[in-house]
Parts: structure tokens; sequence; C-alpha cells
């Protein structure tokens, strides 16, 4: 491969489209993309960091953020098994995406809207290595998967290590926060590396964007201050807006006020609720 690009141009037109590369910032025309995007990034990139890759799938509409091991700057070289692996699995869940759409109620414009997030990511790939740390994500994304499918959640998309999705019953999305919860625990019990997420839960009708393939990705005030809510969770915790605990009225869960918190773009702080999960 390096020969058919020594063959193909010379040191001077390379320099240029590398100076011109790096010049260009496609940053606003993100939001503007409308095909189902799979972001790839090796952990130890040297040139490029996570955060950059991080907020283009934050950006793009239902884009996916995979994590991959190794040092390689462009993800298809060092490792190919691993790329060929998350675009299977890309694929793969899209279709199964569509099946459940299928079978799903009417559309509302409300939504509850459900972030996760895994708590001492860097940490625990810093101490794994690249190859062990995946084999764990591998696991969390899984888990995840797996009870969102049983209680009617639509990944919305995902970060890397946390998840965003929604629910058209804050019931079953109240009940789905409780069950990941246990599912973590139960698997910690046995588990040589732990994992423990936190998640955070608003409810609302944020603005939707359909793309071509009739998946919705969502933006506005709702969808922040359910991000701003995990963020405020501790590990093992799962927290709730004002909205969620009034609408579960009546419904059988264990609310514990967590008192009010600053969260970056809102003026005032927010109250948020705990919801209690251990049996």
């Amino acid at each position: 491969l390096a020969e058919c690009f020594q063959q193909s141009t010379t040191g001077a037109v390379a320099a240029k489209r590398i100076e011109q590369n790096a010049d260009s910032d496609c940053t606003d025309v993100l939001s503007e993309i409308r095909t189902p995007t799979l972001v790839l990034h090796r952990v130890n990139d040297p040139i490029h960091p996570l955060e950059l890759s991080r907020d283009m799938a934050a950006r793009i509409p239902d884009a996916r953020l995979v994590t991959l091991p190794g040092t390689a700057h462009l993800a298809a070289f060092g490792d190919p098994d691993s790329v060929i692996e998350a675009v299977d699995a890309f694929l793969g869940d899209r279709k199964a995406a569509e099946e459940a759409e299928a079978m799903a109620a009417p559309p509302s414009a409300f939504r509850t809207v459900l972030f996760t997030d895994i708590v001492g990511h860097t940490e625990m790939m810093a101490r794994l290595g690249d190859a062990k740390g995946r084999e764990v994500l591998r696991e969390h994304e899984e888990i995840t998967r797996d009870v969102l499918r049983a209680h009617g959640g639509t990944e919305v998309k995902t970060m890397g290590d946390g998840f965003m999705a929604s629910f058209t019953s804050v019931v079953k999305a109240v009940d789905c926060a409780i069950a990941l919860q246990r599912a973590f625990a139960e698997r910690s019990q046995s588990a040589p590396e732990p994992l423990q997420v936190r998640v955070g839960l608003n409810a609302g009708e944020p603005i939707e964007e359909d793309s071509p393939d009739g998946r919705t990705d969502l933006f506005g005030e709702t969808v922040i201050l359910a991000s701003r809510i995990a963020g405020a969770a501790q590990a093992g915790e799962v927290l709730a807006s004002v909205a969620v605990r009034e609408l579960c009225a009546g419904k059988g869960f264990l609310f514990a006020d967590a008192g009010a918190h600053a969260m970056r773009g809102f003026e005032d702080r927010v109250r948020v609720f705990a919801v209690k999960w251990q049996e």
C-alpha cells in the first residue's frame, strides 16, 4: 500500500493535500448528514484525541462511535478484524432496530430520554489495555442493548462508553433504567472487571429529525437535560427529572429527593430524584 501511494503522487503534492486537510473544518455541516454513520476511533491514536471523535459523533444525527484497540491513525490499518467486527455489528443492529420499529406503537412527539455512561471508562482502558478493555466494552454494549430491547427502548446513538435511548412510555423507561442497574450489578458479582454505570432520565417533547432510513435522532432541551442529569449521577445510580417523577406517580416506583444541582446550560438549579432499584 505504501508503494502504491508513492507511485501515485509526489512529495510536494502529498504535502499540499495534507496542508489543505489541516485547514479544513466541516464542523458546521456535520448536523446536515442524513446517512447512518459509524465513527471509528483507535483509543491510542497518536494524532487525534478521542474527544474529537466524540464531538463528531454527537454532532452527526444517528451516528454511532465505536472505539477500537490500537495506535493506527487510520482505523482500517493495523487490525482489520476489529474494523470488520464493528461494521458488521453496526449493520446488524440497524436491521434489528428496523424490525423492532416496524412493530412499535404509532409515533408520538412525547419521549422519555435515557442516557447511560460507564463510570471510570478512561481509567479502565488505561488499566486493562486496548484488547481487554474493548472486550469489556463489548460486553457492556451487549447487556445495554438486550435490556433496551426487552423494555421497548429505541437506541438513538452510542458514544463509545454510553448510550442515548428514547421511550414512548415513561414507565418503561424507568423500568429499563432499573433493569440496567440490576443487570450490571449482577454481572459485577462474578466478573473479573466490574462495570458500573450511571443513568439519567428526562421526559418531554424533543426535536425530532428523521434520517433517510426512517430512524429518528433527537435534539433540544429535553435531550440536553437528560444528558446533564446522567452526568450528575453517581456510580450505580439512576437520577430522574421532576417531569419523570411526576409522570410516574402511582406507578410503584420509589423516588428520593437528590437535591438541586447546577447544570451547564441551565440558569436555575435543577432538582433531581434518585430512583430506588435495589431489591
